[in-house]
């Protein structure tokens, strides 16, 4: 019998002709489709069930308007809370996203009506909800009722910081009661739930909206899956804290995929119509 000497590739050779390997294929975390890069436009939507892959928030402005006039963006989170583990963090999350903190907060037009935007971006420590993040937020709120501005935040969100302890826990309630002054004064505001929208987030400003909306296939909730299926002793239904769940049981207005963002957020605040920002 012939014998075949020829040499056997080492697992390192492998792993560096994987490397070398084009990545043009996304596989969809849902329906567990293959996707050819190629055929995913700027809205990053899955073709089959049109889940939207996480963007950035840069990236999601660009989809919501050309003329956004961020404000605030020079807040960080204060110097007390820089043990040298935390630090390392936040500058590799501000060299990834740009940002100074996990959220953009300002001022755009959405389909001709001007508004008061915030967009929390999940690659900055999760999109976790620390001080700064709070002060964003309530500053952004102080500024649309002062404007008479209607209000749009897009969250996405492991929950409060746990590295800035309780201080991060109390920005729920400061957001909270910025978000009740803002409902006091007549104004609109429409909370926006994208992947994923968890823990104190979820407990608080996330599902404060005069209308709550998300996007398909969302991951929406409080308690993590595995926290809940040791403190119930059950295993939860595949589809359990997404966003068609919430839908059917009543915890959200509606669904909307991102090619229908522009337009359903337009028809809503063309309901709401009124106010200006001035510099």
């Amino acid at each position: 019998m012939e014998q075949n000497n020829a040499k056997q590739p080492s697992p390192t050779d492998l792993q560096k002709r994987m490397d070398q390997i084009p990545d043009v294929w996304k596989k969809c975390p849902i329906c567990g489709a293959m996707i050819y890069k190629k055929r995913l436009d700027q809205f990053q939507e899955c073709p089959e069930c049109h889940y939207g892959f996480r963007l950035g928030a840069q990236e999601r402005i660009a989809l919501l308007c050309d003329d956004f006039e961020p404000i605030n963006q020079e807040l960080r989170a204060p110097a007390k809370f820089h043990d040298s583990n935390y630090l390392a963090k936040l500058a590799r999350a501000r060299e990834i996203t740009g940002l100074n903190e996990g959220i953009l907060t300002g001022i755009g037009t959405i389909a001709g009506h001007r508004t008061a935007i915030g967009v929390m971006d999940w690659r900055f420590i999760m999109g976790s909800l620390g001080t700064a993040t709070g002060e964003l937020l309530a500053r952004l709120f102080e500024t649309a009722t002062k404007h008479q501005l209607p209000v749009v935040i897009f969250t996405a969100s492991g929950g409060a910081r746990m590295q800035e302890g309780i201080e991060s826990l109390m920005q729920m309630a400061k957001v909270s009661e910025a978000v009740a002054e803002h409902s006091r004064a007549g104004l609109v505001y429409i909370s926006y739930l994208c992947d994923p929208t968890t823990g104190g987030v979820t407990a608080s400003f996330a599902m404060q909206g005069d209308l709550l909306l998300s996007e398909p296939h969302a991951l929406i909730g409080f308690a993590g899956r595995r926290v809940i299926e040791r403190t119930i002793q059950q295993v939860p239904p595949k589809d359990f804290q997404r966003s068609e769940t919430l839908l059917q049981h009543g915890f959200l207005d509606a669904i909307v995929p991102r090619r229908e963002m522009v337009s359903t957020l337009g028809q809503i605040l063309a309901i709401h119509e009124g106010g200006g920002w001035h510099d």
